[in-house]
C-alpha cells in the first residue's frame, strides 16, 4: 500500500527487477497527472480484478471515469488479458481501447504486441494489474516495463489464481497481511 513517504516520491521510481514499481489500492487511485508529468504516454491494463471484478460485466463508475480522464489526457491504452477473446474485446470496445486477449501472461508476447499497438518507447509505458505472477512478472520479462500493482477488486478468482495469490504473500509480504 502507498504510504505518505511513497506519495512524496516522484514518478517513476523503479523497484527491484521482480517487484512492482508502485502499489495503489485501485485503478482509479493512480494519479494520471503524475504519470503524465513523469513522461508516461501509454498504459497497458489488465482486465479481471483490475478493471472489472471476476466475471463482472459492468465497470465501476470510478474506473470508467478514470479511463475517460486518461483518454482526455491523451494516454494510449491497451488491455492485455489472459481472458477469452469475446469478453476481453467486448470490454475494450466499450472503453475505446485496444485489446490483446488470450495473452498467456506472464509470457512477454502479449506485452510486446501491446507495445507495438501503442507505438511508444518502453520508458513511456506503464503496466497496471492486480497480480504479481502475471502482470508484474510479465511486464518485467518484457524489458522491465514500469509496473503498478493494484489490490484485486474482489477475492473471487480462478483456482490457479488463488494458488498464485498465496505465493504472492511470500514474494511480496508488504502487499498483503
Amino acid at each position: 500500500m502507498e504510504t505518505s513517504e511513497d506519495s512524496e516520491d516522484k514518478w517513476p521510481k523503479r523497484s527491484r527487477m521482480l517487484g512492482p514499481d508502485r502499489y495503489v489500492p485501485r485503478l482509479h487511485d493512480i494519479p494520471l497527472s503524475e504519470l503524465s508529468a513523469a513522461g508516461f504516454r501509454g498504459l497497458i491494463i489488465d482486465l479481471d480484478n483490475t478493471l472489472l471484478g471476476f466475471r463482472q460485466t459492468e465497470l465501476a463508475a470510478e474506473h470508467a471515469a478514470w479511463i475517460a480522464q486518461a483518454h482526455d489526457r491523451g494516454f494510449a491504452m491497451v488491455m492485455v488479458s489472459n481472458n477469452f477473446s469475446d469478453r476481453a474485446r467486448g470490454v475494450a470496445h466499450r472503453l475505446g481501447i485496444g485489446c490483446i486477449p488470450n495473452a498467456l501472461k506472464p509470457l512477454p508476447f502479449g506485452f510486446m504486441r501491446a507495445l507495438k499497438q501503442l507505438g511508444l518507447p518502453r520508458k513511456q509505458v506503464a503496466v497496471v494489474g492486480d497480480q504479481f505472477f502475471t502482470d508484474v512478472l510479465g511486464a518485467k520479462l518484457c524489458g522491465n516495463l514500469y509496473t503498478i500493482l493494484t489490490e484485486p477488486i474482489e477475492t473471487h478468482d480462478f483456482p490457479i489464481t488463488k494458488m498464485f495469490r498465496m505465493l504472492e504473500r511470500f514474494v511480496l509480504p508488504e502487499r498483503r497481511r
